[in-house]
């Protein structure tokens, strides 16, 4: 009874990591495929940073052709938005996550653009300031003289 009950739980999560594989191998050509069109599209633009913040994507002030593509779950999540000037043009622009901390406030930086999408950041005069390290909480700072104390090596 209990060899049944185990063989057929096994048999479910066979079935289902099958399906797993499958859904991250489409899912993932169709990352490549969009990330090469970002490729495509990019262009190198010259442009003053007013603001930047996280915030959701319809108080953001994008053009509404954007809230309508955008998939209903994702409008609700909150996304780096960049409001920059571009020429004369004030634009809000949606940032790459991973570049938001580089960014510097009212200062002029040369970015590489793809639509409304801010992919690269490069200072026109001089180098962009690193981004901070963060604070680290009491508990990892605990942890980390445990650990020194009992001779293990620094986690990073």
């Amino acid at each position: 009874m209990v060899a049944k009950i185990l063989i057929t739980i096994l048999i479910v999560l066979v079935v289902l990591l099958v399906v797993l594989y499958f859904v991250g191998k489409k899912l993932q050509k169709k990352q490549a495929q969009q990330q090469a069109q970002i490729e495509a599209a990019k262009q190198t633009v010259n442009m003053l940073i007013i603001d930047k913040k996280k915030m959701k994507l319809a108080d953001a002030g994008l053009p509404p052709i954007v809230l309508e593509q955008t998939p209903k779950y994702m409008r609700r999540a909150k996304l780096p938005i960049v409001k920059a000037k571009i020429g004369p043009q004030i634009m809000s622009l949606v940032c790459d996550a991973s570049i938001f901390d580089v960014i510097p406030l009212k200062k002029e930086v040369k970015a590489t653009v793809s639509g409304i999408y801010i992919t690269d950041v490069k200072g026109i005069r001089g180098s962009l300031n690193a981004v901070p390290q963060k604070k680290k909480g009491k508990f990892k700072t605990w942890v980390e003289k445990m650990q020194e104390k009992a001779g293990a090596k620094p986690l990073k």
